[in-house]
């Protein structure tokens, strides 16, 4: 049942990651119904399965990240991208490690996910549907202080449910970026928060890391690697033709089923 466990848990990490559904939301859920505890499987898992779709994102912009930081001692519009990569970081960076205490014990709960899952779920048709005429078409372009910006909006992702790259969505097109520019930007903010929150887990779980049941961690790690890929691959051109409302209608509908398993199951 372990096996099946890494698998499940790796797919969910990789293929809800990097779209707005919230990956954190999906396996508070999955946790809370079906016993698919991160805990059983132990800290090395949950680390490198989080490392797995860490490494799916980088491999698919790999290139473009080399070039950017190649052109950083010529180029002024290199150094702008980073430091508005960084601008944005900088409010989670602050906040989450103020308050990941208060977060984790107050606000991880399967209410507040069903919750957030829905009203997120609406807030995405809303913005589906605006008709406002994009000004921003380039996600390595946008003013710094829009940069800033978009970074307080991903504070909110803070609570379990609201997803990272939804409120980085939300608040870019706020700003006045484009469907496919926002997406592509929650990219490039995930890459610096992803990796910081993953070396701030290993760091504090260090004395607890062990290779034992190496066959799970490579599953898990293989499953959400191999998913995160294909997400981010085809995540882009999917925007750009067709928008949110997928996305939205599935937070809606695990939202609502997760409350009415809360009324009927406890």
């Amino acid at each position: 049942m372990d096996i099946i466990k890494a698998l499940v848990l790796g797919l969910v990490e990789g293929l809800t990651e990097f779209i707005p559904v919230s990956s954190t939301g999906h396996l508070l859920l999955l946790e809370h119904f079906f016993g698919f505890d991160d805990d059983a499987l132990g800290k090395t898992y949950v680390i490198l399965v989080q490392l797995g779709a860490i490494l799916a994102l980088l491999s698919v912009y790999f290139g473009r990240l080399w070039r950017v930081a190649l052109a950083l001692p010529t180029s002024a519009d290199a150094r702008r991208f980073v430091i508005g990569v960084l601008l944005a970081f900088l409010p989670a960076a602050v906040i989450g490690y103020v308050l990941i205490g208060f977060i984790k014990s107050q606000l991880f709960n399967p209410m507040i996910v069903c919750i957030a899952l829905i009203l997120g779920g609406f807030v995405l048709l809303v913005m589906d549907e605006r008709k406002t005429e994009a000004t921003l078409d380039d996600a390595m372009a946008f003013p710094l202080m829009t940069y800033l910006k978009i970074g307080f909006f991903q504070c909110l992702a803070m609570i379990p449910g609201v997803s990272r790259s939804g409120a980085t969505i939300v608040g870019a097109m706020l700003m006045g970026a484009s469907k496919r520019a926002a997406a592509e930007f929650s990219f490039f903010l995930a890459m610096p928060t992803m990796v910081g929150a993953f070396t701030l887990e290993a760091w504090k779980s260090r004395h607890d890391l062990t290779l034992d049941g190496t066959i799970l961690i490579a599953v898990g790690f293989a499953a959400a690697f191999l998913a995160g890929l294909v997400v981010v691959r085809f995540l882009l051109d999917y925007i750009s033709r067709h928008g949110f409302a997928i996305f939205a209608w599935w937070r809606i509908l695990v939202g609502a089923a997760g409350l009415a398993g809360l009324l009927v199951f406890g």
